[in-house]
């Protein structure tokens, strides 16, 4: 399973351990927080999800601010509205939502953590690669500099800032991810029918980069992140494979699904489903690279385009 194939090989290797560990609100049962908890859980670990509900296996957000953050060995937060919605129009209101749908959250976990008697040995959070500035040029590790030139680059910054915890007592990864591959949601939820009847096609001019990452293997990073004790700052949770532009990764999809994937969706289509400040996520991308990721001995299970895209339509 994806436990085995998304970690390193002394992990393989060790017995497994029983943790308890600790989700955010709406990630724990949306596209990644269930493929988190799914490998945790077969990777022995006992998963309690953050939610606005109650249920077995969850706290509420009022119980984690009236009781403080319950005994665990890791905090993973996943929460954040999704941001390129089509659904919802990209106005003040909606700035407002994303920002405190990430920054409130971040926050109440943080204090929450730093308030516990016993805190966890790890926090890890996953924010974008939205953090460094789109080029068709330049390339980025994770020490890179950026989060500083637009909303969605500063956002980056603030979330981050936002759980930011004093002392060494606690492990801290940031995990930037691009954007993720998987069935069921996520990326390939939105594209998969107009590609299945051959309509799909590159997004503006096609040559902005793309990164990207499998679902199970962003699952798998996380999952390394708080069973690694040396693995510590941030990670740039995309693939490790040769640079993929998005029409690239248009012709790759397309012959996934053995379908022809030409017609190019304009950018000013794209502009005004999304407004222009969020059409950039589209429109312009980054190339972006896991050094440290790689370095910190995470073995992907899908680093190739073609491979994962195979999977993801199986």
């Amino acid at each position: 399973m994806a436990a085995e194939e998304g970690a390193t090989s002394g992990d393989r290797l060790r017995p497994r351990e029983n943790k308890y560990l600790v989700f955010s609100a709406g990630g724990g049962t949306g596209f990644i927080g269930t493929a988190l908890t799914q490998l945790l859980k077969a990777r022995g670990h006992e998963v309690t999800l953050v939610s606005r509900k109650p249920g077995p296996g969850r706290i509420t957000w009022d119980e984690l601010a009236t009781s403080g953050l319950p005994r665990c060995d890791a905090a993973v937060n996943l929460a954040g509205e999704n941001i390129l919605s089509p659904l919802r129009r990209w106005n003040e209101t909606f700035q407002k939502e994303v920002l405190s749908s990430r920054l409130e959250t971040t926050q109440i976990l943080a204090r929450a953590i730093n308030k516990a008697p016993q805190p966890p040995q790890a926090w890890v959070l996953v924010t974008g690669v939205a953090y460094y500035q789109p080029s068709l040029t330049a390339e980025y590790d994770e020490d890179s500099p950026g989060g500083d030139f637009d909303f969605f680059s500063k956002l980056v910054t603030k979330w981050e800032t936002a759980a930011r915890l004093p002392g060494e007592s606690t492990r801290q990864v940031v995990v930037r991810s691009g954007v993720v591959l998987g069935r069921g949601g996520g990326a390939i939820g939105h594209m998969l029918l107009p590609f299945r009847l051959g309509l799909g096609g590159p997004i503006g001019p096609g040559h902005q980069f793309f990164p990207w990452i499998h679902i199970r293997d962003l699952a798998g990073i996380l999952t390394h992140a708080v069973e690694a004790s040396h693995v510590q700052g941030v990670l740039n949770g995309v693939a490790p494979a040769p640079t993929t532009t998005n029409a690239e990764f248009a012709k790759a999809f397309g012959a996934a699904l053995g379908r022809p994937a030409f017609i190019p969706l304009p950018s000013v289509v794209v502009q005004a489903v999304f407004g222009r400040e969020r059409a950039i996520m589209l429109l312009e991308g980054q190339k972006v690279v896991p050094r440290r990721t790689l370095a910190t001995g995470y073995q992907y299970s899908f680093p190739e385009l073609g491979a994962a895209l195979k999977e993801v339509v199986a």
